[in-house]
C-alpha cells in the first residue's frame, strides 16, 4: 500500500482546512463560480450536469480494506450509495453537495486518501499495472517507482500550472497492462541485454482525445538512479514550450508532433545535463525505504494445483467459467490474481455500491493480505488469492452480484459516464453499454466470441478509451440527435493500435445491430484460435466496412 506518511497527513489536512475556507466563501457569495473554479479543480471537484462530482485519487490503483469501507461510508452518507471507478483508476462520487465536500475530504484523509491532483493542469494520478508484484511476466515490481513519482510530483511547485493535464504510467512487466502508449509519459522497467542492468525505457507524447497519438521512445535506456532528474527535464521542456494559447493544442503530444521526437529529445537531454542530479534524484536509501513497503506478503508454500478448487469446478459450471475468465496466473505457486468484474449484464460499467465496497473490503482483508487493486478497465483485483479459497470468494461475490465471469470478453465493456452525468459529453454512453451487454448476455455466446474489447466514450475527450477498443464507439451530437461513430482495430497493449473509422455515425438504437454485424463477420472468417483483433489485422477493414455500410445506408 502506498506510503501515506506523516508528511502526507500534514499536507492533506492543511489542504482540507484551506479548501473548507474557500467553500465557505463560495457559499457566502464572496467568491464567484469563475473565481472558485480553479480552486475547486485543485481539489478534484468538478461541476457536472446535475451536481458537483468529487474525484478521489487512488495512486497506482491500490486500496486496502479500511479505505474501501471509508469510501462506502462516504457513498452512503454524502452521496447516493455508490461510486464510479474510472479508466484512470480513480473513484468518482457524482452527487457531491458543495457544503459537504470539506467533510468528505476530512473523511478521506482519515483513511489515507485525498483528491489532490485528480483534476486541473498538473501531473495527475500515477497509474501502474494492476498485477504489480504478482505478475508472472514481471521484470520488477513497478509500485515503488510509481510511489516515488507520486511523492516527487505531489504539489511540485514548478509543475502545478502546466499547459495542460499530464498523465504518467509505470509498467514493470514484459506485457504492458497500463495503456502506456496513450500516456504523456511512460516509464517502462527494462533489463539491458548486454549488462543485465535494470533501468527504464521512457516514452513520450501519447494521448487520446480529439487527436489521438501513439507515444514514442524518448530514452531507450535510462539508468535507474537518474529517473527523477530525467522526468524533471522532460516536464521542464514541456512546461516552457507547451502551447498555452489553445487548450486543444496544449498537450505534450502536440509539442512532440510539431517539433519531432528527435528535437524534443535533444532539448530534454540538454536540460537533463544541466540539472543538479544529486539534489533532484532520490537517494538510494530512500528508494530502499519505499521498496520495503512493497515487499511480498507472507505467502504459504502451496502446490501448484488445488484439488479443492478442481472438485468445486467439476460440480459448478458457473464457477468453472469464473475461473477460466477471471483468474490470472500468479508468480507464486498455489495463488492467483482474481479479477472482480464490475460489468454485470444491465449494470453500469465501473459502478460499485457501498455494500459491494464493504464486501470487497472483507474479501481483501480475509483472502488477499488486505489488498485490492483498480484496473484501467474499471474492474477490481484481489492480487493474492489462494487457489483453494476461490470457491468461497466466488460464492460471496455471487451473493452481491459481483461474480460476472466476463473479464476480457465482449460484455467487459469500458464506458465513461457520458451525457447522463458529464457536462462535457455530447451523447450517452451508459445506455449503449447496457444495451450491448444485454445483446451478448449469453455466457456460451460470449465464450464462443472470445476476447473482444468494446470501449465507449460520450465525447471526443475519450475518457472511455474508444480509440484503443477492438470496437470503439464515440457518441457525438449531430443535428440535435445522438450519433455514434465506430472505429475498429484498436489495441491498448504492446501491439498498440488506434482504431480506424468504419463509416458515418449511427443512431443509438442501431448500435447493437452494428456490433452484431461486425461480430458475425469475425465468426464467419476467423481462423482457429484467432481473436477478433487478430482477424481484423489479417483481413483488414474491408469486409467489416461492407457489413457496417449496409446499416449506415439503411438509416441515411
Amino acid at each position: 500500500m502506498y506510503l501515506y506518511d506523516e508528511f502526507d497527513e500534514r499536507l492533506v489536512r492543511e489542504r482540507v482546512a484551506q479548501f473548507a475556507s474557500q467553500v465557505e466563501r463560495r457559499l457566502s457569495g464572496a467568491l464567484t463560480e469563475d473565481e472558485f473554479r480553479p480552486l475547486r479543480l485543485k481539489n478534484g471537484l468538478y461541476l457536472q450536469l446535475h451536481s458537483y462530482m468529487l474525484r478521489v485519487a487512488i495512486p497506482y490503483g491500490a486500496l486496502n480494506a479500511r479505505q474501501l469501507r471509508q469510501l462506502g461510508f462516504i457513498a452512503d452518507v454524502h452521496d447516493r450509495g455508490y461510486g464510479h471507478f474510472t479508466t484512470r483508476t480513480n473513484l468518482q462520487f457524482h452527487w457531491a453537495r458543495l457544503k459537504d465536500v470539506p467533510t468528505v475530504l476530512g473523511l478521506l484523509a482519515d483513511a489515507g486518501m485525498h483528491c489532490i491532483q485528480t483534476s486541473g493542469n498538473c501531473i495527475r494520478n500515477v497509474t501502474a499495472d494492476p498485477f504489480a508484484g504478482v505478475a508472472f511476466d514481471e521484470i520488477e515490481d513497478p509500485r515503488p517507482v510509481a510511489e516515488l513519482i507520486r511523492q516527487w510530483s505531489s504539489l511540485h511547485p514548478e509543475f502545478e500550472w502546466l499547459a495542460r493535464k499530464f498523465k504518467i504510467a509505470v509498467s514493470g512487466a514484459a506485457q504492458d497492462r497500463t495503456v502506456m502508449k496513450s500516456h504523456d509519459l511512460g516509464v517502462r522497467i527494462v533489463r539491458d541485454a548486454a549488462s543485465g542492468e535494470i533501468g527504464y525505457r521512457i516514452l513520450v507524447g501519447g494521448g487520446l482525445g480529439r487527436s489521438p497519438m501513439e507515444a514514442q521512445i524518448l530514452r531507450d535506456f535510462l539508468p535507474r538512479q537518474d529517473l527523477l532528474a530525467y522526468l524533471e527535464a522532460a516536464l521542464r521542456v514541456y512546461n516552457l514550450a507547451g502551447r498555452r494559447d489553445n487548450k486543444w493544442k496544449a498537450r505534450i503530444k502536440f509539442l512532440v508532433h510539431d517539433i519531432g521526437v528527435e528535437a524534443f529529445r535533444a532539448q530534454v537531454e540538454d536540460e537533463f545535463a544541466r540539472i543538479d542530479k544529486a539534489k533532484t534524484n532520490a537517494r538510494p536509501a530512500e528508494e530502499a525505504r519505499i521498496a520495503a513497503f512493497f515487499a511480498a506478503p507472507p505467502y504459504e508454500n502451496l502446490p501448484g494445483v488445488s484439488r479443492k478448487l478442481e472438485r468445486s469446478i467439476a460440480r459448478d459450471e458457473e464457477l468453472a467459467r469464473f475461473v477460466e475468465h477471471n483468474l490470472t496466473r500468479h508468480k507464486r505457486k498455489g495463488y492467483a490474481a482474481l479479477t472482480i468484474s464490475l460489468k454485470p449484464v444491465g449494470g453500469i460499467p465501473g459502478d460499485i455500491s457501498s455494500d459491494q465496497m464493504r464486501v470487497v473490503a472483507d474479501l481483501a482483508e480475509q483472502y488477499s493480505f488486505d489488498e485490492a487493486r483498480v484496473t484501467y478497465a474499471q474492474n477490481l483485483v484481489l492480487p493474492h488469492v489462494r487457489l483453494g479459497d476461490v470457491p468461497h470468494i466466488f460464492a460471496r461475490l455471487k451473493e452481491q452480484g459481483l461474480a460476472s465471469a466476463n473479464v476480457g470478453l465482449i460484455t467487459d465493456i469500458v464506458s465513461c459516464p457520458g451525457l447522463d452525468y458529464c457536462g462535457l459529453a455530447t451523447a450517452r454512453s451508459i445506455p449503449i453499454a447496457q444495451a450491448l451487454a444485454q445483446t451478448f448476455a449469453d455466457p456460451a455466446r460470449q465464450k464462443d466470441i472470445g476476447e473482444l474489447s468494446i470501449k465507449i466514450s460520450g465525447c471526443i475527450n475519450a475518457c472511455g478509451h474508444h480509440h484503443v477498443g477492438a470496437i470503439g464507439i464515440l457518441g457525438l451530437e449531430k443535428k440535435g440527435a445522438e450519433s455514434y461513430q465506430f472505429t475498429l482495430g484498436g489495441d491498448p497493449g504492446d501491439s498498440y493500435a488506434l482504431g480506424e473509422l468504419l463509416g458515418p455515425g449511427l443512431p443509438a438504437e442501431k448500435v447493437p445491430e452494428a456490433v452484431e454485424r461486425l461480430v458475425a463477420v469475425y465468426l464467419a472468417r476467423r481462423q482457429p484460435d484467432e481473436t477478433f483483433i487478430e482477424t481484423t489485422r489479417r483481413l483488414g477493414l474491408a469486409p467489416f466496412k461492407t457489413a457496417f455500410k449496409e446499416i449506415a445506408d439503411a438509416v441515411a
